[in-house]
């Protein structure tokens, strides 16, 4: 657990939506910081077309399927009967998404020690026989990594994307606002997207000397990486990849001076 008031009463940027907010604001209470939700990131489901409907009447040709996050979960099972459909073997991307399909009666095969696209390869490619059939869900912005390794291994791979990612105008206003009075201490950054997102105003708005005194975090090395790339000075990143383990290492800057 992390040790209480950690996080010395800083406000803390919360990029998620109000949907998955909730979980990442509690544990910033817990610890002594401040959540300001600012949603960079929101999804909506693909209209169904007619090969998407015929993927997932065939599920049973394929030899496994890939959930890598939990919102590729839930948006899935808007598309089918849950407890109705018989899936192939599950692989998944973290522990929260293994947790979401075990809520909903499936048994996850295969879950990596590292929650990343390269870690999960690595351990994952064992289990895959050449002329395996694979089925990845994803998102419209998803990288095709993963896709890419299992082909060179021979597998047979099939990509559908279920979701679209965009930024809630909503947010847009508010980030301005706080950004401009300084009012975040730290920036929480969950994926790429949310940290494309985030930039996009900084620039359009000319506020990047605004950040200059903000805490940036990034939950993995591949946002670290996307961060980067904006030039931004990246404080904290955890080993695991976790929300929790994240605001561990927010703290651990902190507390010895950051």
């Amino acid at each position: 657990m992390i040790p209480a008031h950690s996080l010395q009463n800083k406000t803390v940027m919360i990029p998620r939506g109000k949907a998955h907010a909730k979980s990442f604001s509690d544990l910033v209470k817990r610890n002594g910081g401040i959540p300001v939700e600012i949603p960079l990131i929101a999804f909506q489901p693909v209209t169904a077309s007619k090969k998407l409907h015929n993927t997932l009447a065939n599920l049973h040709n394929y030899d496994w399927i890939i959930f890598t996050s939990n919102v590729t979960v839930e948006t899935f099972y808007s598309f089918i009967k849950k407890g109705r459909t018989l899936l192939p073997k599950i692989a998944v991307i973290g522990e929260k998404t293994k947790e979401i399909l075990e809520d909903m009666g499936e048994n996850v095969d295969f879950v990596p020690a590292e929650y990343v696209a390269e870690g999960f390869i690595e351990e994952f490619l064992p289990h895959v026989n050449q002329g395996d059939r694979i089925l990845i869900p994803k998102g419209n912005l998803a990288r095709d990594y993963i896709s890419a390794a299992l082909k060179e291994k021979g597998a047979i791979v099939e990509e559908i994307i279920i979701y679209e990612t965009y930024l809630p105008e909503e947010s847009r206003g508010k980030l301005v606002k706080m950004l401009t009075e300084e009012s975040l201490d730290i920036l929480t950054f969950t994926s790429p997207s949310t940290i494309d997102h985030f930039m996009k105003i900084v620039e359009e708005q000319n506020l990047r000397g605004k950040l200059e005194h903000c805490i940036v975090a990034c939950i993995g090395p591949v946002s670290k990486r996307k961060a980067e790339q904006w030039r931004l000075n990246v404080h904290a990143v955890p080993e695991k990849y976790t929300v929790e383990e994240m605001l561990k290492s927010i703290a651990k800057f902190i507390n010895i001076g950051g």
